[in-house]
């Protein structure tokens, strides 16, 4: 199985990996120059990928693979919260990477590349149609129908955070990290940890703030789980994650009819999902 090289740009960090197969032989990290533009980003990863892979892979025909936040659409980037990644709109990614590391380069969204990861290597095995759900700072997903990584033409291949609630604000606007922290700060609690951490030891208010998000999380699941018959989701991310936190979204899950159902199961590839979805993508360029 060849070799690929692969990076995932988070909005802090960005990590670059070379893959033998499916083992990871070498990696390496930086800080995202986010608030710079993309310019300052490419010229990052080429930082990246230069002093220690240039030599190693001179002579070899290796991939590249990206996963990036936001809509991508032929190879280009645009991200539609510029307070994490301003000036990407219709960013040509591929094209300038691929003229910069002299390479075939492939852009997939972070979510869905941690879909795919999940769905090969983590516990997205055994069921055909599988969602990745990601609660974080933001709240995203990427979408495995019939074994395969649904990939949409115009980018919009599973941008759950953006689906719409009741009340007309987005999904993200009431269950992501950020919206955490904004309703503890308008009730008087220092942030998002601190909120829930208050709700895990009992506090009403606190609870009841925090189950709302995942209230509606829970409706959002319950209907893709009639309309694509999703059969299994994994909850991933650094709220997600959180103790308890799948253990309340079940609970909420469980309140709808069993057709409205599906199992939830905590992510198991952590970090490193984008980065094997990723890999496994790049290979096919």
């Amino acid at each position: 199985m060849q070799k690929v090289v692969v990076f995932d740009i988070g909005g802090s960090n960005s990590r670059i990996a070379l893959f033998d197969g499916d083992d990871i032989v070498w990696r390496d990290q930086a800080a995202t120059p986010g608030q710079q533009g993309p310019d300052a980003m490419v010229a990052r990863m080429v930082e990246l990928y230069l002093p220690t892979l240039n030599q190693r892979l001179l002579n070899l025909d290796v991939n590249i693979g990206v996963a990036i936040t936001g809509q991508i659409v032929d190879g280009c980037v645009t991200a539609h919260n510029a307070a994490v990644l301003p000036g990407w709109q219709s960013y040509p990614l591929q094209k300038v990477l691929s003229e910069k590391l002299q390479r075939s380069v492939r852009i997939v969204n972070d979510a869905r590349a941690a879909a795919w990861g999940e769905y090969l290597y983590g516990t997205g095995r055994g069921v055909d149609e599988f969602l990745f759900l990601t609660v974080s700072t933001g709240v995203g997903a990427g979408l495995v129908l019939n074994r395969r990584l649904h990939i949409a033409r115009n980018g919009f291949d599973a941008e759950i955070g953006e689906m719409k609630t009741a009340d007309g604000a987005t999904l993200e606007e009431h269950a992501s990290g950020t919206a955490l922290g904004r309703l503890a700060l308008e009730h008087g609690y220092a942030g998002a940890k601190s909120l829930c951490d208050a709700a895990d030891l009992g506090d009403s208010r606190a609870t009841e703030l925090v189950e709302n998000g995942i209230r509606e999380i829970a409706k959002k699941l319950a209907d893709l789980a009639v309309m694509l018959g999703i059969q299994r989701v994994a909850v991933g991310g650094s709220v997600g994650l959180r103790a308890g936190y799948i253990e309340r979204l079940r609970s909420e899950v469980a309140k709808y009819p069993p057709i409205y159902q599906v199992e939830l199961v905590a992510a198991a590839l952590g970090h490193d999902a984008g980065l094997v979805g990723v890999a496994a993508l790049a290979r096919s360029v």
